[in-house]
């Protein structure tokens, strides 16, 4: 088991209001400080070779909260998310897509982060994973998914632990229902959630493949993110209208389809009538062996 993951007890309803978080590229009050360079992995061939932070100066903020990017990949409408600690540089990055893999590896070179995690919420159908060939170019870098997913990953997640990067960390919440293995991410002060394909803005993910149930979601929505802290931010991991962040009390008030009771749930998610993911055929077989297909 990685040493970044710790187990502790399923997560309790903590009602207590959060900070909301200044980007890092906002914040006032910078201080200097050096990252060394990493030895490259032996044996990878050079068109492999992990990626080295550059022995140069970057500036931190004094504020306490952790780097912070929102990327996104326009094909599948796809966010990823890199979240750091600003002293130590140890980072994770969430839901990384293949087609996005170079920009994402510069960004990190850029920032002299080192990259602990890469994440999936679930087994993804429209796009496929990096996570696999990113470990190839980043020493050290581990693979994690939901045990009940039913994909290969370093890290197999469950209810409750602890991904931890420097002084931070992001805990598990299972909240299955657009598929078995989905998983959100809360980060430790409850300012901060990534919902994957459950919750999105003014939405939530289809329930009519990959395992769905619909009244399995809207009890794992309900239970496990509307009962974080009201001004605590829902970062999704799709978005289709432009929309980047919403929070947890807009989303239980306004939200179409969650804001009403089980039964009209049930009923709005059985009639949607969606097509079939163009990509699924695809994506679905690669990412259950971490993009490696």
């Amino acid at each position: 088991m990685c040493s970044v993951i710790s187990r502790v007890k399923p997560v309790q309803r903590v009602l207590a209001l959060a900070r909301t978080r200044s980007l890092w590229t906002h914040n006032e009050g910078w201080s200097c400080t050096t990252t060394r360079i990493r030895r490259p992995c032996a044996g990878l061939r050079s068109s492999f070779e992990p990626l080295r932070a550059s022995s140069r100066l970057y500036c931190s903020s004094m504020n306490q909260g952790p780097v912070f990017r929102q990327l996104f990949e326009p094909q599948s409408c796809t966010y990823t998310y890199v979240l750091a600690d600003p002293q130590s540089r140890e980072a994770v990055i969430i839901d990384p897509v293949l087609d996005t893999l170079d920009r994402d590896l510069k960004l990190i070179h850029e920032l002299g982060l080192s990259v602990k995690v890469a994440v999936n919420t679930h087994c993804h159908a429209d796009h496929i994973t990096s996570s696999g060939l990113m470990k190839k170019r980043l020493v050290g870098l581990k693979s994690a998914i939901s045990k009940n997913s039913g994909a290969a990953a370093d890290i197999q997640l469950s209810e409750g632990d602890e991904i931890t990067f420097g002084k931070h960390s992001l805990t598990v919440r299972e909240t299955p229902g657009h598929t078995d293995g989905c998983v959100s991410l809360v980060l430790s002060d409850h300012s901060m959630a990534f919902t994957g394909d459950a919750l999105l803005i003014r939405g939530c993910g289809r329930t009519d493949f990959q395992q769905g149930c619909a009244t399995k979601l809207y009890e794992s929505i309900h239970q496990k993110i509307f009962t974080l802290p009201d001004h605590c931010l829902i970062y999704p991991a799709h978005d289709y209208l432009g929309q980047t962040v919403s929070t947890v009390v807009e989303e239980r008030r306004f939200n179409p389809r969650l804001s009403k009771n089980l039964e009209e749930f049930v009923n709005i998610m059985k009639n949607l009538n969606l097509p079939k993911p163009k990509n699924i055929d695809v994506a679905v077989p690669a990412n259950l062996v971490c993009g490696l297909h």
